[in-house]
């Protein structure tokens, strides 16, 4: 169980670094001068997919957890 942890936590933190930087610069974000940000955007293709499978490992991750913390 540790080593499925283990494989789960790396390929989380590989998706994570994947995924489309949604704000360009920070500073932006603070002064208001990103307009795109929190525009509603469709994911599609391949971005859709690193999402999903994000999310599903993230799930995973959280179960696997558990279950070894309540052991």
């Amino acid at each position: 169980m540790e080593t499925a942890l283990i494989v789960i936590s790396v390929l989380l933190i590989v998706l994570v670094l994947l995924q489309g930087n949604k704000a360009q610069a920070g500073g932006q974000i603070i002064s208001g001068g990103n307009q795109e940000l929190f525009q509603v955007q469709k994911e599609r293709g391949s971005e859709l997919f690193i999402s999903r499978l994000t999310l599903l490992l993230g799930i995973a991750f959280f179960v696997i957890s558990l279950i070894l913390y309540l052991q």
